[in-house]
């Protein structure tokens, strides 16, 4: 295994581990990309670290500190040891978030969280959508014509290819195929990707890549953003955690799997 991404791998795993107290199992892929879990999520996965003992917990602020270190050509994201933010961009309403019952979620937690590693995506933002979107109703239809758990509308169904947006998995994997597009159309700013998921990417696009002045767009990315938070513990303000970015535009990113 490269030098640097073996590296990458133990500053990873010292933050998830360290957090978790619990066992580490990892890969990494043809990309480059480290995969991280708590669990041999398929076979992939292989046991990396077993329970770390105490004194690898409190060094884990020193193993960031080595990694940041200058003459290693990297820089190592410390998101994780800063406080999180939990300030709304600037003209966002204040916004509660909705919060499901666990009893009413339960029959699709499973599914969701498949589809988002399957697709790479972030556990959490997909359910706090379908949270703020549907309330986990797979029957809920909008008076636009919007349908299911994630509020998809059959041309956007049609666009990522589902036809069928009555059946759950369906509905999500439609839902989370055009989030993934959104996330790579946005470079991942969060509040201009949800609210194109609500009102269109060609809305965000016509005000200059700044979410629409719509009353209920600017509601939909406060609630979907305090949702995500209260169910995360993070906010989704915060860049990705984990990735190491080497000179000349080399990259090692470590993925670390919902627990």
């Amino acid at each position: 295994m490269n030098r640097f991404i073996f590296c990458s791998l133990i500053a990873a795993s010292f933050t998830l581990a360290s957090a978790a107290h619990a066992d580490l199992y990892g890969y990494v892929d043809t990309a480059g990309q480290v995969h991280l879990a708590s669990s041999k999520l398929d076979e992939r996965y292989q046991l990396f670290q077993k329970n770390p003992p105490p004194e690898m917990a409190i060094r884990k602020y020193d193993v960031m500190a080595d990694a940041t270190r200058p003459g290693l050509g990297a820089t190592l994201s410390r998101d994780s040891t800063q406080p999180k933010a939990s300030s709304l961009p600037a003209g966002l309403p204040a916004a509660q978030p909705r919060l499901i019952k666990a009893s009413t979620s339960a029959p699709y937690n499973r599914m969701i969280n498949k589809v988002a590693r399957e697709m790479k995506l972030d556990a959490q933002l997909l359910h706090a959508i379908v949270s703020v979107e549907s309330g986990y109703d797979a029957l809920a239809v909008s008076p636009k014509g919007a349908i299911g758990l994630m509020q998809v509308i059959p041309e956007t169904g049609e666009r990522f290819g589902v036809a069928d947006l009555t059946k759950p998995d369906a509905n999500v994997r439609a839902g989370a195929r055009y989030l993934k597009f959104l996330l790579g159309l946005f470079n991942h700013d969060m509040p201009l990707v949800i609210a194109a998921y609500n009102a269109g990417e060609g809305a965000v696009k016509k005000y200059k890549n700044s979410i629409p002045p719509y009353t209920e767009t600017r509601n939909y990315v406060s609630r979907v953003l305090a949702t995500y938070e209260a169910r995360s513990g993070k906010s989704a303000l915060q860049p990705a955690v984990g990735h190491i970015d080497y000179n000349r535009g080399k990259r090692v990113r470590a993925v670390l799997e919902p627990l």
